[in-house]
């Protein structure tokens, strides 16, 4: 998919661009796939805010993927591809051969009229969803799951995959797409290959009324602020008064260890810099 630059009609469309949406073949969603959305503005359960910079943006209905892939050792073909507003990867429509339908993540490769299969003994071929003890080594793999039976819960936004590094006999190493190494059992299941849409990271929003169609509120920087409200905030001018930065509740912002203890499932961190 290209990336589209807007015409410079106005100061606000000079530099924007969007992803080229020709991939997509139907506009509407399978309603019986759907369902309401509430928003939480970043709020819990108890009206506390959890995840600051959240709020507004436009209405959308959920769409019910299925990481699970429930339909096992059933031969299913892409019916359509869809956009989904509350992703930025596409999404096709599977209709099975005993008349389910369900929602996947849309791989490179494949497209609709394409056949997808879930299964133990199924080929490792682009958009099969498969047990990780029976894909090759070096296969590229998205919508992994971290724990048997729990389905796909990383490596499932645009452009994203792992690297399927080596196997043992309980025990499978991926490389992750933020470039961790971890180990990860064996009995987990995987999609082969590489999800699509990833010019979707080069987007440039060029205006903020994008991001707050998207429900991202602006962010405000804490030297901006009164002492009472953040650490960096107050002083004469734009001062920084000497201190390292740091969150507004006093925790370190950049390069501070938070984990506790050390995993030792992760071999290597995303951090961690090549010898």
């Amino acid at each position: 998919m290209a990336l589209i630059r807007r015409k410079p009609r106005n100061s606000s469309l000079r530099f924007q661009s969007y992803v080229s949406s020709k991939d997509i073949t139907e506009k509407n969603p399978l309603k019986s796939l759907t369902v309401g959305l509430k928003k939480s503005g970043g709020r819990n359960a108890y009206g506390r805010m959890t995840t600051r910079h959240k709020g507004g943006g436009a209405k959308r209905r959920y769409r019910i993927i299925d990481f699970r892939r429930s339909e096992r050792d059933v031969p299913g073909r892409i019916v359509s591809i869809e956009y989904d507003p509350n992703r930025n990867v596409r999404i096709g429509l599977v209709s099975y051969v005993n008349g389910a339908k369900s929602y996947v993540l849309m791989p490179d490769g494949i497209g609709v009229g394409s056949e997808i299969m879930s299964g133990i003994n199924v080929d490792p071929k682009a958009g099969n969803f498969l047990p990780i003890s029976k894909i090759p080594a070096g296969f590229f793999i998205h919508n992994v799951e971290f724990q048997p039976g729990q389905g796909g819960k990383f490596a499932r936004s645009a452009g994203a995959s792992c690297q399927l590094m080596g196997k043992t006999e309980t025990q499978a190493t991926l490389k992750m797409p933020s470039g961790e190494i971890r180990m990860i059992p064996i009995g987990c299941w995987a999609t082969v290959g590489v999800l699509g849409n990833a010019d979707y990271k080069n987007i440039v929003w060029g205006k903020a009324g994008r991001t707050r169609h998207l429900g991202i509120r602006p962010t405000v920087r804490g030297m901006a602020m009164n002492p009472v409200d953040h650490p960096h905030g107050g002083g004469e001018g734009k001062s920084k008064s000497g201190s390292h930065p740091v969150s507004p509740w006093g925790k370190g912002a950049k390069g501070t260890k938070t984990k506790r203890k050390k995993n030792p499932l992760i071999l290597r961190r995303k951090n961690d810099k090549f010898n």
